[in-house]
């Protein structure tokens, strides 16, 4: 075998291996794609958009409400859950998901509670 036919065969089997790896640790999670501001108690002492919405005035619902929040008050885009709420690495992605109840597949980073986004699918 040659020295390049060789070379080739331990990049696609190192490519191989990191791609298994990453889908090895994948989770999955389902809540909503909502705003930081919102989900943190920022300015809600529900974990919600609901004294926003009641106040009118950032919106007349929960997209609308987030959109405001990260465009105006600096939050990011998150994963709420009843239990918890989690970071998001790609925040573009995210956005296309605002207000809806979502399933991301994907890796957590424990310490800094950011999810490493694979996949995300509307649950709608």
């Amino acid at each position: 075998m040659s020295k390049v036919t060789l070379w080739m065969a331990a990049c696609a089997l190192a490519l191989a291996i990191a791609a298994y790896a990453r889908t090895a640790d994948s989770s999955t999670f389902r809540g909503e794609i909502a705003d930081s501001q919102c989900a943190m108690n920022v300015h809600s002492l529900t974990r919600s958009h609901q004294e926003m919405l009641k106040s009118k005035s950032m919106g007349g619902n929960s997209t609308s409400c987030a959109l405001y929040c990260i465009r105006y008050l600096g939050g990011n885009f998150v994963l709420t859950t009843r239990k918890h709420v989690y970071h998001l690495d790609n925040q573009e992605l995210a956005q296309k998901f605002v207000g809806m109840d979502v399933k991301i597949n994907g890796t957590l980073d424990a310490k800094s509670e950011t999810i490493h986004i694979n996949k995300i699918e509307s649950e709608e």
